[in-house]
């Protein structure tokens, strides 16, 4: 099994959650999801899609290296 975290793009989130892209945007504002900077952009994390699920984490996504902002 691989131990890395996937990341996953705004609408990729909304999709396998099954909501719209601004319900995950207002999520995000809200602190009920933490989202990563990776890439240049905002991810969610398999890790963090599957604590608001309720499900163990599977792999799968694009893997990326979390930037540091600041």
């Amino acid at each position: 099994m691989n131990s890395r975290i996937t990341f996953h793009a705004i609408r990729e989130a909304a999709w396998i959650l099954g909501v719209p892209r601004g319900a995950v945007s207002r999520a995000i504002r809200r602190g009920e999801l933490r989202p990563t900077l990776c890439r240049g952009g905002l991810r969610v994390s398999s890790t963090e899609l599957a604590r608001l699920l309720g499900t163990p984490v599977r792999d799968g996504g694009a893997a990326c290296e979390p930037t540091t902002s600041g």
